[in-house]
């Protein structure tokens, strides 16, 4: 009999009031963006995540349905109607994502360390993750956000080594794994990455990627299932039952990992934990 999950059902008013306020402050989150069915949990723990930089990426990978193309010119209030609405909003967490923005000189992490000065004036106690992209692994713009004023890290592997090229071609496995390695080499903060599963990719690999990861000083990791967003994108290999990732936590044990804990999130596996040093 397939695995069918089960999941709570948002609370209503809940997503009204944040509906209401990300409209009010022509702002989006990546909750709403893919109408995640735990959005209501997250903002219920005062948790949420922001996309900047606008809704168009320089680059296009096979499992992301975010439009490719040109990006407009940066918003430059944008900073001050983010930190309005975390105010409004009663936030603790905060994440602050974005889309590729190759055509800018600074890649936009000048706009990323603006959105944590905007929202640590008016609350230095939030706490913010950056989740950046890679930059193109140029230091100054490395640099800006390991100065930030961040409390967390965060930058996506992805996949495997063998998938990498495929799954993400303007991208580099390597130079991902630089960008991680630079994040725990120059800042004191915690660093996270994240990989699908379902692409193709062995255990094998998602272990071996693993111990890379750890060798460069990642010390949180997220996997989650793949689930194709549109016929056009790459399909789904393999779909994986929650046992799947329990055996995963035995099989980091090999690596001298240790699991922190373990979720699973309507159509969307987690596995939250902490490497172990």
């Amino acid at each position: 009999m397939p695995f069918k999950p089960k999941v709570k059902v948002p609370a209503p008013e809940i997503l009204q009031n944040m509906q209401d306020i990300l409209e009010k402050n022509i702002l989006t989150t990546v909750c709403e963006a893919a109408a995640c069915p735990n959005r209501a949990e997250c903002y219920a723990r005062n948790s949420a995540t922001f996309m900047i930089l606008g809704d168009t990426c320089t680059r296009a990978c096979a499992f992301c349905n975010v439009k490719t193309g040109h990006g407009r010119a940066v918003d430059m209030n944008e900073p001050q109607r983010l930190a309005k609405a975390v105010q409004e909003l009663e936030l603790q967490y905060v994440v602050i994502t974005s889309v590729d923005r190759d055509d800018l000189k600074d890649y936009g992490s000048g706009h990323f360390a603006r959105c944590v000065q905007a929202i640590k004036e008016k609350n230095p106690e939030i706490k913010i993750e950056l989740l950046t992209p890679d930059f193109k692994y140029t230091q100054d713009a490395l640099q800006t956000i390991t100065t930030s004023g961040a409390d967390k890290l965060a930058h996506n592997q992805e996949t495997v080594r063998r998938l990498s090229k495929s799954i993400r071609p303007q991208s580099d496995y390597d130079r991902s794994l630089k960008v991680l390695e630079y994040y725990a080499r120059y800042s004191p903060l915690h660093v996270k990455s994240s990989l699908m599963c379902g692409l193709g990719e062995t255990k094998k690999e998602l272990l071996v990627t693993m111990q890379e990861l750890l060798d460069v000083g990642v010390s949180e990791l997220t996997l989650g299932q793949y689930l194709q967003p549109t016929q056009k994108h790459h399909k789904v290999a393999k779909y994986y039952p929650p046992e799947f990732f329990d055996e995963m936590k035995e099989g980091c044990l090999v690596y001298g990992i240790s699991c922190s804990s373990f979720r699973y999130f309507g159509k969307k596996f987690l596995f939250c934990r902490k490497f172990g040093r």
